[in-house]
């Protein structure tokens, strides 16, 4: 299974297990990156529309298009935020003429693109000279404390698991900014993005990860059910056996820069 394959799910499945994350990020991302009213946007890897939807409050949806290589994605993007130009593509093609938009963002997408480099450059192609191109991934290494959480357990049962802190790519600040330079950004700038969100109770947090969505997800529905029980068991120890709500927080890096 491609990193790709791990979001061909339902919309509401994204939600419940990272939209959550991903409705706080977006306003952040958008101030990030200086979108202003007025300005045209292109949401890259819109999964089911958080960002999109964020922008199209704060330029209108009619200045507001998204792609995503996902069809349950798509459909839920343009159900989420309607009058917003949704069309399903890869980032490395993206479907509009050159210098179409003022800005182009991509939340929690670009280390998940095929060929990172190459759908950045896509994003600069369709902005226009002096437009402004954004993105921002998790630190997975340990500022984004869901998925930390998820995979130290996740290794301490299995030290094969694929620990995202490891093996995902573009995960650190210097790798965004270095990718950012390669692509011929002017004016690159990077920081911290950080949210958090409040789970009911545990069952709140162990759900969504049964849903299949994202390495994590993808991870734990694989275990078999013994497996997956010694999963959920130890998770529910190393949360402090939360019998109550609890929240955790995320951090994100963010880099922009100017075409």
């Amino acid at each position: 299974m491609t990193q790709n394959e791990t979001f061909v799910v339902a919309g509401d499945a994204y939600d419940r297990f990272m939209g959550r994350y991903s409705r706080e990020l977006a306003p952040r991302l958008i101030e990030f990156a200086s979108i202003e009213s007025g300005m045209s946007v292109v949401d890259v890897g819109s999964g089911p529309g958080a960002l999109a939807e964020r922008l199209a409050e704060r330029v209108g949806s009619e200045l507001v298009s998204a792609v995503d290589p996902s069809e349950p994605f798509v459909a839920a993007c343009a159900r989420r935020v309607p009058g917003v130009d949704v069309r399903q593509a890869d980032a490395e093609k993206l479907p509009w003429r050159d210098g179409a938009f003022d800005a182009a963002l991509a939340q929690l997408v670009v280390n998940f693109m095929r060929d990172p480099h190459a759908g950045v450059a896509e994003m600069r192609r369709v902005v226009r000279p002096g437009g402004i191109v954004g993105a921002c991934t998790w630190d997975y290494g340990g500022g984004m404390q869901m998925l930390r959480v998820f995979w130290d357990t996740a290794r301490a049962l299995d030290p094969d698991a694929p620990d995202e802190g490891r093996t995902m790519r573009l995960r650190s600040v210097e790798e965004l900014e270095e990718l950012w330079r390669a692509v011929g950004f002017n004016d690159v700038e990077t920081g911290p993005l950080v949210v958090e969100t409040t789970y009911v109770d545990f069952d709140d947090f162990w759900q969504p990860l049964t849903l299949g969505v994202g390495p994590a997800g993808s991870y734990c529905k694989a275990r078999e059910p013994k497996q997956q029980e010694a999963l959920r068991d130890e998770l529910f120890v190393s949360l402090g056996s939360p019998v109550a709500s609890f929240t955790l927080s995320a951090r994100a890096w963010a880099v922009r820069g100017v075409h």
